[in-house]
């Protein structure tokens, strides 16, 4: 695996040009899945997925030894690490010989990277989405399928056959699955914002393209299941490399690196070895795995893209998103909303907690959701400090109402430990409700995932509700001690 490089936006697919005449091309080794009726709705109502007809089982290493070999045979230099199971990540590469700190590994070139420029086996297909605009994540998505339907004639054959048939994700939770596991956190929301949008960039590029090409693009192939899957890949597996001006890329070998959060180093290209290539910030013994980090993510979001949780406590990035709303029964919500709304914001809005404390841009929301109309003419300040869109005059302070912010920010946070508690407290006796072995441990992981990742949430809320409660009981403590003092004053002057 590999840090993907950023999330799927809305509008992946922009308004395509007027499409031209259909060029065929020959697909005589084309593997055919059952057809699919047209998709529906954006997440599936049933467990069930239709099994990818190319890669291998998540921990199998049945084809590392035939990637190994054509990856050394394709230009990869001698390695000091092999593939290997392992404890952490099914699969990962494992050192072979001692590795110093400091040292570069991998050195992967160019010419085994999959970007949006590599050549298509069938190349009229890179040429009609290449034409029509189509933007470099769904046409990788699509150039994956392409290739993999074309078994041995395409170059990556190997490569694809050691990918996981069924990567690790969120993308293949049902709805109901994310209703029922995911329900008190706010990654479920981003969860179906994910699988929407690729929903959403399938239809459109087989309403805008793969209907008008059906030779080209047969549905057998191109379908939600198949993209369902190189999506899947390439949130796991794509790399920025910010040396190469932020150009993203899978990189074979480099991908099958796990992550841990107690490693700083990452994949990057060097321009002096013409590779790509990471440092090792620790030594390593024979045995041992090699680690990299798949950058300074959160639990949920390690768990939306890679389809695992950290040991709780064990990332120091780890953070937890806060919902805070406006009240519709302030007296100024309107002005409030109109002031959000001008700097990008919403009357609701999720803040990041760490474990270290809250940031500046919910502190000002907080303000503004407390301030009085008296302060209306600071509303546009507040709304403007609330945003992530600037940088400028975000610590804002107003003594005067920041006991009220603060118990805002601790009600939100109190709420959210309900819905935590509530949720593990009820996953003990969670009735799974299903019948066969294969789907029992399938619910009894993914209900592991959910608790492990909501055990580490309703951490983060717990320590920030112990911040918010210990700074409101000083600022009440100094507001006694100077209403003592005033009456003592005052007592004196009498």
């Amino acid at each position: 695996m590999a840090e993907a490089s950023r999330i799927l936006h809305t509008a992946l697919i922009p308004n395509f040009s007027t499409l031209t005449q259909k060029t065929p091309c020959s697909r005589s080794q084309l593997i055919s899945l059952p057809r699919r009726s047209t998709v529906r709705c954006s997440v599936s109502t049933t467990a069930a997925n239709r099994t990818i007809p190319w890669g291998c089982d998540i921990d199998s290493l049945e084809n590392a030894s035939a990637l190994q070999k054509w990856l050394s045979d394709s230009g990869l230099p001698p390695q000091k690490m092999a593939i290997e199971r392992v404890e952490v990540g099914e699969r990962g590469l494992v050192a072979l010989k001692n590795i110093r700190k400091g040292e570069k590994l991998l050195f992967v070139p160019p010419s085994l990277f999959i970007t949006a420029d590599s050549k298509w086996s069938c190349p009229e297909a890179g040429e009609v989405l290449k034409r029509n605009g189509v933007p470099d994540w769904p046409l990788l998505a699509t150039y994956l399928i392409s290739e993999a339907s074309v078994m041995k004639s395409s170059r990556w054959s190997n490569y694809i056959s050691a990918l996981p048939q069924q990567p690790y994700s969120l993308l293949y939770w049902t709805r109901s699955e994310l209703d029922r596991y995911l329900e008190a956190s706010q990654i479920r929301e981003r969860a179906i914002e994910r699988i929407n949008d690729v929903t959403g960039t399938y239809n459109d590029l087989r309403l805008r393209i793969f209907s008008q090409y059906p030779d080209l693009f047969p549905e057998e192939v191109f379908n939600m299941e198949t993209f369902k899957w190189s999506f899947g890949i390439l949130f796991s597996r794509l790399v920025r490399l910010p040396s190469m001006d932020g150009r993203v890329a899978l990189v074979p070998w480099a991908d099958m690196l796990n992550h841990s959060c107690e490693v700083e180093t990452f994949l990057d290209y060097d321009k002096s070895s013409q590779g790509v290539v990471f440092t090792t910030d620790r030594p390593y013994e024979p045995g041992e795995q090699v680690f990299i980090s798949y950058g300074r993510k959160s639990n949920g979001e390690l768990l939306l893209s890679y389809g695992f949780v950290p040991r709780e406590g064990t990332n120091p990035t780890d953070s937890v998103e806060l919902s805070s709303s406006l009240k519709k029964s302030d007296k100024c919500y309107k002005e409030k909303f109109e002031a959000l709304k001008k700097h990008g914001l919403s009357a609701s809005q999720c803040f990041p907690l760490r474990i270290t404390g809250w940031p500046l841009e919910l502190m000002a929301y907080a303000y503004l959701a407390v301030s009085p109309p008296s302060m209306n003419r600071q509303f546009d300040e507040m709304a403007a400090a609330a945003s992530n869109k600037i940088t400028s005059k975000k610590d804002i302070r107003y003594p005067e109402i920041e006991e009220q912010a603060l118990q805002f920010i601790l009600d939100s946070c109190e709420s959210s430990i309900s819905k935590y508690t509530k949720f593990l407290q009820a996953s003990g006796s969670m009735d799974l409700d299903v019948t066969s072995p294969k789907q029992l441990n399938r619910k009894l992981f993914l209900k592991q995932l959910a608790v492990d990742l909501c055990t580490s949430e309703q951490r983060i809320l717990y320590r920030s509700q112990y911040i918010l409660r210990r700074r409101l009981r000083d600022i009440r403590s100094g507001e006694l001690k100077a209403l003592r003092l005033f009456d003592g004053f005052r007592k004196l002057f009498k």
